[in-house]
C-alpha cells in the first residue's frame, strides 16, 4: 500500500512537472490594448500563453491607437520584450476603416499580433508550429498611385429612438444625425448636424404633466496644418436648445494650437496649449435673468491638456478657461483628470474627475422655475459649481496562465 502510494506521487510530480514546463516553454504575452477583443485574440493564438501582468510575461504588447480619417483607428502595436527577450524592442503600424465589421477589425489585430511575434518564436527556439505565408510573385507593374473615388471625405447618417414607460409615466426620445468629414496630413474638416427631442409625461390626479426639450445644432470647423507643432482653425455652429433657453444661436470662433510634441507622437503622449476668439449671438426663448431677448456677445477661451500612455498605464488632464469680453466678471474655469496606473504587481489605482466652476450662465431664464420644470429638468439651473469625481483600485492574484475561454451563459 505504501509502494502504491509512493508511486502515484511521483507520477503526479512528474506530470505536473512536465506540465509546467509545457506551459513555461511557450512565449508569455501580457496584451495592454484597451479596444482589442482579448477573448477572440486568446481562443485563436496559439503556441503562447497570456498573462495577467505586465511584470509576469516574457513580451508586453502595448497597443495605443487614435481615430483616424476613414471613420476607422489607427494601431500602434509595440512588442517590448522582457526577461531574456529585453534586448528585442520593435513596432507595428496598421489601420482599420469605418467599413470593416468587427469581426474584420479584431482578424486584422490578430493577423499583426502573429507577425510580431515571429521574432520571439524564433529566439525561443518554438517554432515548429508557425507557418509563414507570403504571396505568389505577379509580373511587374508600373506604380500606380491608388486611386480614391471620395477623395478622403467620409459620410456617415443615423436615426434612432428609445422608448420607455410605467402605467403613470411614460418617456421618448427620437435623434436624427448626419456627418461630413474629410482628413489629410494637411487638412482636417469635419461637419456634423443633429435632432434630438426628448419627451417626458407624468399623470397625476388624472392630469397629465407633459415636458418636452428638443435640440438643434450644425457644427463646422476647419483644420490647417502649420508645421509640425503648430496648427490654425476655424470653429463655427448654429442651432437652438430649450433647455439652454436658446431659440437661436451662432458662433464663430477662429483659433490657434500649439503642440509641445512633435504631433507624430500623439499617440503615445500630447501637450497642447490654445486660444480661441470669437463672435456669439444668442436669441433667447425667455427674458434672460439680465433682461435679455437678445445680444451679441465677444468671447474667447484658453484651454491646456495633455495626455501619456505609456506601459505604466495612462494619464490624461485638462484645463480650460473662457470668458465674455463684454464683461469680463462672466467667466468659466473647467478642470479634469483621469488615471489609471499600475502601482505594483497586479494593483491599478484609478481615478477620474472634473470641476467647473460656471459664472457664465447669461442665457439663464428670469422669473422662477415651475416644481414640473424643475422635476422633469425642462431648463438649466443656475449653479456657480458641478464636479464629478470616480476613485477605484483592483487586485488580482492567482493563477498567471490561463488562456482558457469559457463563453457559456454570457447573455
Amino acid at each position: 500500500m505504501q509502494k502504491r502510494f509512493i508511486l502515484i506521487l511521483l507520477f503526479l510530480s512528474s506530470y505536473l512537472s512536465f506540465a509546467q514546463t509545457n506551459i513555461t516553454e511557450q512565449i508569455s504575452i501580457f496584451l495592454d490594448c484597451n479596444v482589442c477583443d482579448s477573448e477572440y485574440l486568446r481562443q485563436n493564438l496559439g503556441n503562447t500563453q497570456f498573462v495577467r501582468d505586465q511584470f509576469l510575461g516574457d513580451v508586453h504588447v502595448f497597443v495605443v491607437t487614435q481615430r483616424n480619417g476613414s471613420g476607422g483607428r489607427s494601431y500602434e502595436m509595440q512588442f517590448i520584450g522582457k526577461k531574456e527577450f529585453e534586448a528585442i524592442n520593435y513596432t507595428l503600424t496598421f489601420s482599420t476603416d469605418t467599413n470593416m465589421t468587427r469581426d474584420e477589425t479584431r482578424q486584422r489585430v490578430l493577423e499583426y499580433l502573429k507577425l510580431g511575434l515571429v521574432r520571439f518564436w524564433i529566439a525561443n527556439g518554438t517554432t515548429d508550429e508557425v507557418k509563414v505565408s507570403v504571396p505568389v510573385p505577379e509580373e511587374e507593374k508600373d506604380d500606380v498611385e491608388e486611386d480614391d473615388p471620395w477623395n478622403y471625405w467620409l459620410f456617415q447618417v443615423g436615426a434612432g429612438g428609445f422608448f420607455d414607460g410605467q402605467e403613470q409615466s411614460r418617456f421618448s426620445n427620437i435623434n436624427i444625425s448626419a456627418s461630413a468629414r474629410r482628413v489629410t496630413e494637411k487638412n482636417k474638416f469635419s461637419l456634423r448636424a443633429r435632432f434630438s427631442e426628448s419627451r417626458n409625461v407624468f399623470e397625476f390626479e388624472g392630469e397629465e404633466i407633459v415636458g418636452i426639450n428638443d435640440r438643434k445644432f450644425l457644427n463646422i470647423s476647419d483644420i490647417i496644418s502649420i508645421n509640425d507643432h503648430w496648427s490654425y482653425g476655424f470653429f463655427g455652429s448654429i442651432g437652438s436648445s430649450t433647455f439652454n433657453n436658446t431659440d437661436l444661436y451662432y458662433t464663430f470662433r477662429p483659433a490657434l494650437e500649439y503642440s509641445f510634441f512633435d504631433y507624430v507622437d500623439s499617440a503615445k503622449k500630447q501637450l497642447t496649449i490654445s486660444y480661441r476668439n470669437g463672435i456669439r449671438f444668442n436669441d433667447y426663448i425667455e427674458r434672460t435673468v439680465f433682461n435679455k431677448t437678445d445680444e451679441y456677445l465677444w468671447e474667447h477661451g484658453i484651454q491646456l491638456g495633455g495626455r501619456v500612455n505609456q506601459e505604466w498605464g495612462n494619464f490624461n488632464a485638462e484645463v480650460s478657461y473662457n470668458q465674455f469680453l463684454n464683461d469680463t466678471s462672466l467667466y468659466a474655469v473647467n478642470f479634469f483628470v483621469g488615471t489609471r496606473i499600475r502601482l505594483f504587481k497586479g494593483f491599478n489605482f484609478n481615478l477620474s474627475g472634473s470641476y467647473s466652476i460656471t459664472r457664465n450662465q447669461i442665457n439663464l431664464p428670469g422669473g422662477d422655475l415651475s416644481l414640473e420644470e424643475l422635476l422633469l429638468q425642462q431648463q438649466q439651473l443656475q449653479s456657480g459649481y458641478n464636479y464629478f469625481v470616480s476613485i477605484g483600485f483592483s487586485y488580482s492574484f492567482g493563477s498567471i496562465y490561463n488562456t482558457i475561454v469559457n463563453p457559456r451563459f454570457d447573455f
